[in-house]
């Protein structure tokens, strides 16, 4: 396994949301999120078509979710989709593991903390990225699907982004699954409660799907994936993918 770089915390966006610095500094700046920008898109760019799963670093395999997270991984792995995670323990290490071990391909977009998160050890390929909102944009600009396991504030977070890019049609109208109806109930409730409060449309709904079926999420990325973009399973092979038109899986 790589080794993975220790960062300090003046390497991450940290100093940049402190208010005006120099304008070399803030220059300085801009210089290393491209690079990481660059840096990312030259690591990924053969990866295939994936799904991306969000979910808490915390749970542990005595957990149900960190079991249900595993097996969902596999049969989307099955699909031929690359599974990608934010690459570290818990619901990320796991979703992993079920692909890498059902012979599908897994990849991690890690980012690097204070404390090191480490990448887990079911990837064939990671990145380590320092800026939490390249390392977000890289977990999105690949998949064609999005499950939502249970986790915390990160995976709220990056659900509601997914949501809301969809909502604005920034990007196209990809399936966003919830997994586990009675941990998600509130959240759901409250959804809905914006829907009744006229916050958001009632077709917003249609954005979401809930589930407790690993079963129903393989269905459904299968309808409103596979088949909305007329997507074509290959052998997966790094020399015969170019470009967003051999996006295919």
């Amino acid at each position: 396994m790589e080794n993975t770089p220790k960062y300090h915390l003046q390497n991450t966006e940290s100093p940049f949301l402190k208010g005006p610095r120099s304008r070399l500094k803030e220059l300085w700046f801009t210089f290393k999120v491209q690079y990481n920008f660059i840096k990312g898109f030259r690591k990924m760019h053969f990866i295939g078509s994936c799904v991306t799963v969000y979910g808490s670093a915390r749970f542990t395999p005595d957990s149900e979710h960190y079991r249900n997270a595993e097996k969902i991984g596999a049969e989307l792995s099955k699909l031929g989709f690359t599974i990608m995670t934010g690459g570290g323990p818990g619901i990320m290490e796991v979703a992993n593991k079920g692909a890498y071990e059902a012979g599908g391909y897994s990849v991690g977009v890690n980012i690097i903390l204070p404390f090191e998160q480490k990448p887990n050890p079911y990837l064939h390929k990671w990145i380590d990225i320092p800026y939490f909102f390249v390392r977000k944009f890289l977990l999105m600009k690949y998949s064609y699907a999005f499950v939502v396991m249970p986790g915390g504030m990160g995976t709220l977070d990056e659900l509601f982004e997914a949501i809301t890019l969809i909502q604005t049609k920034i990007i196209q109208h990809f399936p966003i699954v919830i997994f586990d109806k009675t941990y998600h109930k509130e959240l759901i409730e409250h959804i809905e409660l914006m829907v009744k409060q006229e916050s958001i449309s009632p077709e917003d709904m249609d954005l979401i799907f809930v589930t407790d079926s690993a079963e129903e999420v393989v269905e459904h990325i299968k309808i409103h994936a596979i088949k909305r973009f007329g997507l074509v399973k290959e052998q997966y092979n790094p020399k015969w993918w170019y470009g967003e038109n051999r996006r295919k899986f």
